[in-house]
């Protein structure tokens, strides 16, 4: 296939007027009248062949699209010699939608881009729920103009180079003959148009960005690395177009006393000797305020006592964990005198005074100590 705008010496995107001047031109310097010879009277014909071609709006198209209608057999084809658009060729196997394969100039208004936001709460926030107040800078519709782009009252011409068809063609060579892609032009960055005056607050992106504040209803029973999706809560498009989604990731700040595991809320609770040994009842501080916790005669370290329904709210049903509450015994450091002595009469009472060492698997499980039991009795 002839490449008609090399033959007149102009570019792909040459207009009507420019394809005539440069026509008119070669005429003049090759017609016969002029230029006698073999040569220059081929030259001619070429060119002319070429004009005929380029200076027909319908022979032009059918050209960019691969098809010479002076190419030896007529017409186009796919056969030897003549060209074909690999863009066609994309839409007949995946559709129009395929990558690279859509037609036309694309919209100026799109959907704007999901964003992710970190918020840090409490505990106790995560406990029972809570509704935050979250500062975004976020992109909002310009007010000047109404999302458009456009300066108020100036508008859009259509593009010189795509003549507003968004895209621009080039014709390769390949081993199947020359190949027609295409690609999104680079004038108007495929739009097919150009602002001629962009607006002064939104520079022609149809949006502006700002600080907004928006309130979030932390739902109870989040815990670190959950994420809230607020539909429609994020950044405006371009052109002002549809929003976006917001999502909020949870992260839930270590609590100075309990610790969570789960549904449920661990804590440590220090006892004296005696309490112990007697038992009492304490009063805790927790999240549903002040408790009884009672403590049994011969506690020992490391006995957990539960408090049901005291721990975090279930995220996706109703009802909440527990709180375990880990004991550990205090030995007395430092004794008075007759302190000492009452624990000496205490361990002679208990016969205690030179106790024997007795070991024991340092990891004792529940099998263990079922079979511990049954040897007892």
């Amino acid at each position: 296939m002839n490449d008609y705008y090399a033959v007149l010496g102009v570019a792909r995107d040459a207009s009507q007027e420019d394809i005539k001047k440069a026509y008119r031109r070669l005429a003049r310097k090759l017609h016969p009248d002029v230029n006698p010879g073999a040569e220059a009277e081929e030259e001619f014909k070429r060119v002319s062949q070429a004009y005929d071609v380029l200076s027909d709006p319908q022979k032009r198209r059918s050209f960019d699209l691969g098809s010479d209608p002076f190419a030896s057999g007529g017409g186009a084809g796919y056969g030897a010699g003549a060209g074909f658009s690999f863009s066609d060729v994309m839409d007949a196997f995946f559709g129009a939608g395929a990558p690279g394969g859509t037609r036309g100039p694309r919209s100026r208004v799109q959907r704007g881009q999901d964003a992710l936001v970190r918020l840090d709460i409490d505990l106790a926030k995560a406990v029972f729920g809570s509704e935050e107040e979250l500062t975004l800078e976020t992109a909002i519709g310009c007010a000047r103009c109404g999302g458009d782009g456009a300066e108020p009252g100036t508008g859009r011409e259509t593009c010189p180079i795509c003549r507003g068809a968004g895209e621009v063609q080039q014709v390769q060579r390949s081993f199947l003959g020359q190949v027609m892609t295409s690609r999104p032009c680079v004038n108007c960055q495929g739009y097919g148009s150009n602002l001629t005056d962009p607006c002064h607050d939104c520079s022609g992106d149809g949006r502006v960005r700002t600080r907004r504040n928006l309130k979030l209803k932390v739902p109870a029973g989040v815990d670190t690395g959950t994420r809230i999706q607020l539909t429609g809560e994020g950044e405006v498009g371009p052109g002002n177009g549809p929003n976006a989604d917001l999502y909020v990731e949870i992260r839930v700040v270590n609590h100075e006393t309990f610790t969570r595991r789960g549904d449920d809320l661990h804590c440590s609770v220090e006892l004296p000797m005696a309490a112990a040994a007697l038992g009492t009842t304490l009063k805790l501080s927790t999240f549903d305020g002040m408790q009884d916790l009672e403590i049994k005669p011969g506690t020992q370290s490391g006995e957990v006592h539960t408090l049901r329904g005291l721990g975090v709210t279930h995220l996706r049903h109703g009802g909440r964990g527990d709180l375990l509450v880990h004991a550990t015994v205090q030995t007395p450091t430092r004794l008075t005198e007759e302190q000492r002595e009452l624990l000496q009469q205490f361990a002679a009472l208990r016969g205690e005074e030179r106790p024997e060492g007795r070991l024991a698997p340092a990891n004792k499980g529940l099998f263990g100590k079922l079979r511990d039991a049954f040897k007892e009795k």
